[in-house]
């Protein structure tokens, strides 16, 4: 019997999200689909908790029945092959571990881990027993992590006494089993924004973007959604580091407030440029048949 991808092999690629429901469409699963949609890869969705929540902060989160996440991951998983796998917020300790052994099963699928401990306003969504199972069950597994700067600290658990370098946390972060770690510096006191991809011999990239004016909702979940469908369309890790970071940074740029909290990136910014055809120095939207084939 042909497989599907015997049968038409310029399908976009598939990228499966595990992550929460954010009801805004800010942040969680939403911001995933949106983000993997506009880069040219189709998503396909399991949802790990159900939240309260608006563009101001997180008021309830209930996580779904373990079994039930399984059950959505490997159904999917039996039906079409993935490109790439990306986490997001799990909601509970028996989550993190469901994930875990379904993952194990397809080491050699990319996958990228943005670790959602707190909201934008600080709602913790991660305790401690979740951190530790992270630590032992998801970061040996993972290809890339994405943790802001405050998150790679508390995830680092260094012994230190004084407050870790953030070299010295990827270096702890990578000896625990993670291939590659970009910590974001959106929350360092830095005129601009330092994003600095580590891996095992240290520092592979150093990226400098304009520090934009407001806070934004939902943009750790676009920049790991948007490394997740480059390595999905083919490109190695450090050029999809690259490439996800740009497409964020113009998301921010082009963000808008319908609410009363924080702004929201606009993942199709592209969309609503002012130009009909795109300018030669802005290249359209990678589109999945010029960067992938199954």
């Amino acid at each position: 019997m042909s497989s599907p991808t015997d049968q038409d092999p310029d399908f976009p690629p598939l990228v499966m999200t595990f992550a929460a429901s954010d009801p805004s469409g800010g942040a969680g699963i939403q911001a995933d689909i949106l983000t993997l949609a506009s880069m040219g890869c189709h998503p396909l969705s399991v949802l790990t908790a159900i939240t309260v929540q608006d563009t101001m902060g997180v008021e309830a989160l209930q996580a779904i029945d373990a079994d039930w996440v399984a059950d959505q991951a490997r159904c999917l998983l039996e039906d079409m092959p993935i490109d790439a796998f990306k986490i997001g917020a799990l909601g509970s300790v028996e989550n993190i571990a469901a994930i875990a052994e379904i993952l194990s099963d397809y080491p050699d699928v990319p996958l990228v881990l943005d670790p959602v401990l707190a909201s934008g306003r600080g709602d913790e969504l991660a305790n401690d027993e979740m951190l530790h199972a992270m630590r032992e069950l998801l970061l040996p597994q993972t290809t890339i992590l994405t943790p802001n700067s405050l998150e790679a600290r508390r995830l680092a658990d260094t012994d230190d006494e004084e407050e870790p370098s953030l070299s010295v946390c990827a270096q702890r972060l990578v000896e625990i089993g993670c291939e590659f770690v970009l910590i974001t510096g959106t929350h360092e006191s830095t005129p601009q924004v330092m994003n600095t991809l580590y891996g095992k011999n240290g520092v592979v990239r150093t990226d400098t973007w304009q520090r934009l004016p407001g806070t934004y909702h939902g943009s750790g979940c676009t920049l790991a959604s948007a490394i997740a469908a480059m390595l999905a369309n083919g490109l190695e890790l450090p050029e999809a580091v690259r490439e996800a970071q740009d497409y964020t940074w113009h998301t921010l740029q082009k963000a808008y407030r319908p609410g009363m909290g924080q702004m929201l990136p606009d993942r199709l910014f592209w969309a609503r440029e002012e130009e009909a055809e795109p300018r030669v120095e802005d290249p359209a939207p990678p589109q999945a048949s010029n960067l992938h084939r199954h």
